[in-house]
C-alpha cells in the first residue's frame, strides 16, 4: 500500500545523535515526527536504507513505529537561528523520511528488560538479513514505550549498496557481526524465526517495498541506466538473499550457540 505523505510546517528540536541530525518536527496532520533529513551526512541511502527496512519489519510484523514521506519546504531555514539547521533544511527541499515520534519512550536496557525469545530471535534474523551493523549494546537503536519494545534508526543497514560491484554475489554471505547484536543473548529461537519470515516476506511483497523507493532518492550512479534499473538491484539483492541456503541465518544460529 502507498505510503502516507506528510508535509513538514514546523521544525522543533533536533536530536544531536550520530551525524545526520536528525530532528522532531510537526506536521500538516498535527502530528509529531522523527524527521532523517536527504541533506545529511549520509545522503538519500540512508533514507532508502530506513524505508525498506522499516516496511520489510512491518511485513516481518516486528513492532515499528508509523512511517511517512515528508515535504520539506526550504523555507523553514529562514527561522532558524542555528546556521548549522539552517544548511541542512537548505539542502534538504522536497521529499524526506519521517517516522512517528514516540513521546516519553526510553532507551532499550537489556540489563532492564528481557524481551520475549521469539520477538528477540525474529529481530535477529531481520537484522542479519538487512544487515544493521547498529544494534550492539553500544547503541541498541530500539525504543520501550509503553512496555512495548520498537525499532529504530536502519540508516546504517542495507551497507552493500555503498559499492554495487559484485552485489549479488555479496547477497549470500554472512553477517559476521551479528555475534555484537544486543538481543543474541535471548534469540534462542532463530531456526523458527527463520521458517517463519521467510514466508511472510516474498518476492512479491519485496517487489511491492523496492517500488516505494522514489527516483530522486536513487542518486546518479553509472552502474545503472534508469531508476528502474537502479531499483532491480535492490530487489535482485532481498530476493537472492533469502534463498537457500542462507548463511546469514545460520552465522546467526551458531553466534548464539558460542555466546551462551
Amino acid at each position: 500500500m502507498p505510503l502516507r505523505t506528510v508535509t513538514v510546517t514546523r521544525y522543533l528540536t533536533p536530536l544531536r545523535e550520530g551525524g545526520s541530525l536528525p530532528a522532531i518536527v510537526e506536521a500538516d496532520d498535527d502530528g509529531l515526527y522523527v524527521l532523517k533529513f536527504r541533506g545529511a551526512g549520509q545522503g538519500c541511502k540512508a533514507l532508502i536504507a530506513e524505508l525498506l527496512a522499516a516496511e520489510l519489519a512491518r511485513v516481518a510484523g516486528l513492532p515499528i513505529p508509523e512511517i511517512a514521506f515528508a515535504e520539506l519546504d526550504t523555507e523553514l531555514a529562514r527561522t532558524e537561528p542555528d546556521p548549522e539547521v539552517q544548511d541542512l533544511i537548505r539542502a534538504s527541499g522536497g521529499r524526506n523520511f519521517a517516522i512517528d515520534y514516540l513521546p516519553g519512550a526510553v532507551t532499550f536496557d537489556p540489563l532492564a528488560e528481557r524481551p520475549d525469545a521469539a520477538l528477540a530471535s525474529s529481530i535477529v534474523w531481520f537484522d542479519a538479513y538487512i544487515g544493521n551493523v547498529d544494534r550492539t549494546a553500544r547503541n541498541s537503536n530500539m525504543l520501550v514505550w509503553h512496555r512495548k519494545l520498537w525499532l529504530i534508526d536502519h540508516g546504517a543497514a542495507l551497507y552493500f549498496h555503498h559499492s554495487w560491484g559484485n552485489h549479488l554475489e555479496r547477497a549470500t554471505s554472512p553477517f559476521a557481526l551479528i555475534k555484537d547484536h544486543v538481543l543474541l543473548p535471548f534469540a534462542s529461537h532463530i531456526a523458527q524465526a527463520d521458517a517463519r519470515l521467510t514466508a511472510l516476506i516474498t518476492p512479491e511483497e519485496l517487489a511491492r517495498i523496492v517500488a516505494l523507493i522514489p527516483d530522486d532518492w536513487l542518486e546518479p550512479d553509472p552502474a545503472f541506466a534508469s531508476p528502474a534499473e537502479h531499483r532491480d538491484a535492490y530487489l535482485q539483492y532481498l530476493v537472492r538473499r533469502l534463498q537457500a541456503p542462507r548463511a546469514f541465518a545460520e552465522e546467526a544460529i551458531r553466534a548464539h550457540t558460542q555466546h551462551v
